[in-house]
Formats: C-alpha cells, sequence, structure tokens
C-alpha cells in the first residue's frame, strides 16, 4: 500500500499542475493576465512571450522580435487564442500556483507545457514590418 501511494505521488509530482489542479475559467484568467507581459518556456528552454492588452487582445512573439496580433476567449474550460496570422483557434489549459501559470495545449493528444518564467528584466520585442525592395 505503501508503495502504490508512493508511486501515485511520484506521477502526480511528475504530471505537474494539470491532473492536480482545476483549470482557471476565464475571469481568473483575465483577471490575472490584463495589463502583464508574461515569458514563458517549454522543455527548460526559452519559448516566447505575450503581452495581454485590455478587451482580450493579445500580442504574441516566439522571442524572435516578430510579433503577432491577436484575440483570446473562453470555451468551455479552455482559454482559446486566434492570431492575425492563424484564425484557427488554439487552445489551452492554464493552471495558476505560486510559480505563475502553467499552460497544457490542449489541440493536441501529447499538447506542448508552458510554464511562466521570470523575465529577467528583459521586455517584449517587436520589430516594424520588414521592408525591402
Amino acid at each position: 500500500m505503501k508503495h502504490a501511494l508512493a508511486l501515485t505521488a511520484l506521477y502526480l509530482t511528475l504530471t505537474g499542475p494539470t491532473l492536480a489542479q482545476t483549470a482557471m475559467s476565464g475571469a481568473e484568467f483575465e483577471a490575472y493576465v490584463t495589463g502583464k507581459t508574461l515569458f514563458f518556456e517549454a522543455d527548460g528552454q526559452r519559448y516566447g512571450v505575450e503581452e495581454y492588452l485590455p478587451n482580450r487582445r493579445v500580442r504574441w512573439s516566439f522571442l524572435d522580435g516578430q510579433c503577432k496580433e491577436g484575440a483570446w476567449f473562453e470555451d468551455g474550460a479552455q482559454i482559446c487564442f486566434v492570431y492575425e496570422d492563424n484564425p484557427s483557434p488554439q487552445c489551452w489549459s492554464f493552471y495558476q500556483d505560486n510559480g505563475g501559470l502553467t499552460a497544457k495545449f490542449e489541440n493536441e493528444a501529447e499538447g506542448r507545457v508552458l510554464y511562466e518564467i521570470d523575465p529577467a528584466g528583459e521586455e517584449m520585442l517587436c520589430l516594424g514590418p520588414e521592408v525591402g525592395v
């Protein structure tokens, strides 16, 4: 019995908050993110940054200076995003703990998991449109 409990505890630790917590509602997500710029990592690597603007608008970048405008909406227990270059909803489940947000991509069975990280003084960089001949 002790062995089974230890394995269950280990499993919950390794699988993260998605099993141990309830996904944030749209109202909870909106209250947490509006007016903030959040940096995310995946698999131990910096992944991207998103600015959460009023009226559920967003600006996303993969940290390459190229920014995409978009919006988010609540769909059941998921938060979905649409962007100017991709109108297909990209849906996530968000969880909050003392370390910030954890987001699980729900459009795929083995969805990517993102973790909010400290930007360490970095700001979101959006370069202007590419201009050339």
